[in-house]
């Protein structure tokens, strides 16, 4: 995560927010994934060293997350300045593992949902690298202005979080597909901005615009999925 060097204009409950968040992001990717990644059973067989890496990228990701919030909470904002050079470089590693599983898992015909079109699928973890990317590229910017750079940093995480949720096995998620998750990944976001209105009368404009970006590429990318310039698209990514 990047450093912030300004003193913060924070409510005194910011640092059990930020951390509580950080813990939920961190048990939703760990429930979700448990199965194939974090209590994988023989059964299922190893994972292929591009996932594992990936997993391992991921969980490294969400770990350093809690690690900063906390840091923050306790107040040890030269430790959380020092990891911020960690944080930055993870992001760009998760960038390129990110798209490289995308175009696996799009070769391995493997969706969370059945019947779901592999070729529309890839739509999904697309848009999330390509989001990821905008919005830790925006923390870093902002990284001096520290109400904006938190809120920055919980949204990025956010944006990852769909692939997670889609693997919980929550009832309906089967039925209702991309749109199921999609809104459980929303009401997390809904949460931030009832919080700033609570603790602070309104909503921080990070919310709006950044929040804005998730929603509105779900929409996007939801709708061009299965149309044939972008099934064509993903087709190029087919091996053989």
């Amino acid at each position: 995560m990047a450093a912030v060097l300004e003193a913060p204009r924070t409510v005194p409950t910011d640092r059990i927010f930020y951390t509580g968040m950080a813990i939920v992001s961190a048990a939703i990717v760990f429930v979700g994934f448990s199965p194939t990644f974090f209590t994988r059973s023989v059964e299922l067989g190893p994972l292929s060293r591009l996932l594992t890496v990936h997993g391992i990228a991921f969980t490294a990701w969400l770990t350093l997350f809690v690690t900063q919030t906390s840091l923050i909470a306790a107040n040890r904002r030269s430790w959380h300045r020092a990891l911020g050079a960690v944080g930055v470089a993870l992001a760009l590693t998760m960038l390129v593992l990110g798209t490289l599983a995308a175009i696996d898992s799009l070769n391995r015909s493997s969706v969370p949902i059945e019947g779901l079109d592999p070729r529309s699928f890839f739509a999904i973890p697309i848009r999330d690298m390509l989001v990821f990317g905008i919005l830790v590229g925006a923390a870093i910017r902002y990284r001096h202005e520290a109400e904006m750079h938190k809120r920055l940093m919980l949204l990025s995480t956010i944006a990852l979080l769909d692939a997670a949720i889609a693997r919980t096995g929550i009832p309906g998620m089967a039925k209702y597909g991309p749109p199921m998750f999609y809104a459980l990944q929303d009401l997390l976001i809904v949460v931030g901005m009832v919080y700033d209105r609570i603790t602070r009368g309104r909503v921080h404009r990070a919310y709006w615009w950044a929040g804005g970006l998730i929603v509105g590429t779900q929409v996007l990318f939801l709708a061009i999925s299965g149309t044939a310039p972008w099934l064509a698209f993903a087709q190029m990514f087919l091996r053989g």
